[in-house]
């Protein structure tokens, strides 16, 4: 008879770290959403206030001139409550894109993997990502569009119960789409940026700083790796998506009715210079926390760490010893 211990202890180890599902199956699909959904909804919450000095600093840039400045304005007349408005459309909106962009891109990944066969790892980045954001976005638009409107608007509405019937009855369903052409505008190249930054730096801190296989680092190791990974393809990718976010906010609040009307008003260098700061600092720890949280739940359910390593450490050492 087997040690009542032994038996326990093998339970354990099987419900936490234990292999739920092999890769690239429905299951691990169902979990890399749910990782993405939680991640993303959760991280989105936590950073509601900088969200409200972000979209009313570009919606109402005269009177809002700095963060400082912002900050105590809307402290002053709208008290402490108003840096929370709109929380609920950040958790339910950016969890859907969430499950959407982390679920679909390792979905897209491996199909691409398989169809281009020969071709550059980065092409497969891009399309994968790509693909999954087109779907994501068209997912969180809805509440993005009444998200804002609350944050920038407080006699608006309160949330997403009284939000949605509000716009729809004043503009049908066009009103929760008014913004999904900025919104791709913004998403896309942030997603394809984020996601081939955060591929690429992983493989040149295995390969270059750790120079060890994944399989033969801890997972304090491996999940360093995946913050250092995540900060870098925040920061780089909102920089590069930083016009159309100022775009989405104007058009979401009725600053302007077309695109071309927005980047007018607005200016062409300040679609590059206005909120860059603040959203740095926003995007930059949010998409950290993001990538530690997936990655987290991923070796929870007996999974590996995200990120594509081209050639580990012992093919490279066989490589240099068949040369000699």
């Amino acid at each position: 008879m087997e040690d009542p211990k032994k038996i326990a202890s093998l339970n354990m180890s099987q419900l936490i770290g234990g292999k739920v599902c092999e890769e690239f199956t429905p299951g691990y699909y169902g979990v890399c959403a749910i990782g993405g959904m939680l991640s993303a909804g959760t991280t989105h919450v936590v950073i509601t206030p900088l969200d409200v000095l972000k979209v009313n600093m570009q919606v109402h840039p005269i009177k809002y001139s700095s963060i400082s400045t912002c900050f105590t304005t809307l402290l002053r007349e709208q008290g402490p409550s108003a840096f929370w408005r709109g929380w609920a459309g950040k958790f339910f909106g950016y969890g859907v894109q969430g499950a959407c962009r982390f679920g679909l891109y390792e979905y897209f990944k491996k199909v691409y993997s398989n169809v281009l066969v020969d071709q550059n790892k980065s092409l497969i980045f891009f399309a994968s990502s790509a693909s999954a954001e087109v779907i994501a976005n068209v997912a969180l638009c809805p509440f993005e569009a009444i998200k804002v409107r609350v944050q920038a608007q407080p006699h608006f509405a309160k949330g997403l119960s009284d939000g949605f019937p509000r716009i729809y009855a004043s503009e049908g369903l066009h009103g929760f789409y008014r913004g999904l052409i900025p919104l791709l505008g913004r998403n896309i190249p942030f997603s394809i940026v984020m996601f081939s930054t955060f591929e690429h730096t992983v493989n040149f801190l295995y390969k270059k700083l750790i120079q060890k296989r994944r399989e033969d680092c801890s997972r304090t190791q491996q999940l360093s790796v995946t913050c250092l990974a995540g900060y870098a393809a925040g920061s780089v990718g909102s920089i590069i998506s930083n016009p159309a976010d100022n775009i989405v906010a104007s058009l979401n609040n009725k600053k302007t009715s077309s695109l071309k009307q927005a980047v007018k008003k607005i200016g062409f260098l300040n679609l590059f210079t206005r909120s860059l700061p603040i959203r740095i600092m926003l995007v930059g720890p949010v998409v950290t926390l993001q990538w530690l949280f997936y990655d987290s739940i991923k070796i929870l359910s007996g999974l590996p760490t995200s990120g594509h390593v081209i050639k580990d450490i012992e093919e490279d050492e066989k490589a240099q010893s068949h040369s000699r």
